[in-house]
Formats: C-alpha cells, sequence, structure tokens
C-alpha cells in the first residue's frame, strides 16, 4: 500500500452538522464499524410536548432533541451533555437521559475494553461449533474492522461475524474475554 493510500485513510474532516461539530474520516469507507450515523430529528411540528415527561413546548418551556436519538425532550429531559464518540462529536452534546447512560457504558467501554483489544490480550476463543476454547493473543485491526486472532492458528476475522461475546471474571485475569465466532 502507497503511502498516499495510507494518509487518505487517516485523513479526517471537520463536518458541521445541525447537531454540532464533528471529526469525521474524509472517506466513509475508512470509517469505523463502530460508528453510528446522526439520527433524523422528529420534526418540530410533530412533537409539540415533550416525549418524556409530556410537557407542553411554549415560550418557557423550550424544545430540544437528543443528539443521539433524535427525540423532542424539554430542557430537563435533556440536559445532560455527554461525549458522543461514535457520531465523531467533537464537544459534548445534548441528549437525553437513557441515551446518555448508554453513551457513559460505552465510553467506559471504549476506555477500557478497546483498549485492551487494541493493544492485544490474551483470551478464550471458540470458533463456530467446536466446544473447545482456544487460548488466543486477540486484538483489534488498526481500522477497527476485524479481531486478529493468533495461538495455533492466525485467523482475521471480521467484527460482523463475532456472534457472542461474553465478559468472564471468575477465574480469569480482568477484562479477560471468551469469543463464539
Amino acid at each position: 500500500m502507497s503511502s498516499g493510500v495510507a494518509a487518505r485513510r487517516d485523513a479526517k474532516k471537520l463536518v458541521r452538522s445541525p447537531s454540532g461539530l464533528r471529526m469525521v474520516p474524509e472517506h466513509r469507507a475508512f470509517g469505523s464499524p463502530f460508528g453510528l450515523e446522526e439520527p433524523q430529528w422528529v420534526p418540530d411540528k410533530e412533537c409539540p410536548r415533550c416525549m418524556q415527561c409530556d410537557a407542553k413546548f411554549d415560550f418557557i418551556t423550550r424544545k430540544h432533541h437528543c443528539r443521539r436519538c433524535g427525540k423532542c425532550f424539554c430542557d430537563r429531559c435533556c440536559s445532560q451533555k455527554v461525549p458522543l464518540r461514535r457520531m465523531c462529536f467533537v464537544d459534548p452534546v445534548r441528549q437525553c437521559a437513557d441515551c446518555a447512560l448508554v453513551s457513559h457504558r460505552e465510553a467506559e467501554f471504549y476506555d477500557k475494553q478497546l483498549k485492551v483489544l487494541l493493544s492485544g490480550a490474551t483470551f478464550l476463543v471458540t470458533f463456530g461449533d467446536s466446544e473447545k476454547p482456544e487460548t488466543m493473543v486477540c486484538r483489534l485491526s488498526n481500522n477497527q474492522r476485524c479481531l486478529v486472532l493468533d495461538g495455533d492458528s492466525h485467523r482475521e476475522i471480521e467484527i460482523a461475524h463475532v456472534c457472542t461475546v461474553q465478559i468472564l471474571t471468575e477465574g480469569f485475569t480482568p477484562g479477560g474475554c471468551t469469543y463464539f465466532i
């Protein structure tokens, strides 16, 4: 691969959307499979009331859209500003309580589990109908589209083909997982 192609894979551009500034890959094909598209916002005329508490919108009770789900909420129900890495937002964005909770959990996953996968760690992996797990060093490929597995054999599995991930804590080192592929 030429250095020009490699440079383009990492190229990012700053995009202004109705939800805020986003730093996105220059080419969609090079985006992470973990990325989310911005949702369609519920049109203002279709939501005269908060979709959580049913408060009527007026001059005092303003309408806000959750940047993750696109639904309409009052300020009380959509006041949290939380980083939304999966949509590549530069700054934390307004989210409803349910979406903020999901975003917090995802951030925890990215901060802990994803770092382990990027650097590589030892996991038990079970392939297909096999009953016996194999100890393998697993890491996420640079483009985050494949799990690279090294043990008695070498395999690259597309993330889309991973059907189950179990976090095992008893009897295993922290961060240990079993992948069923």
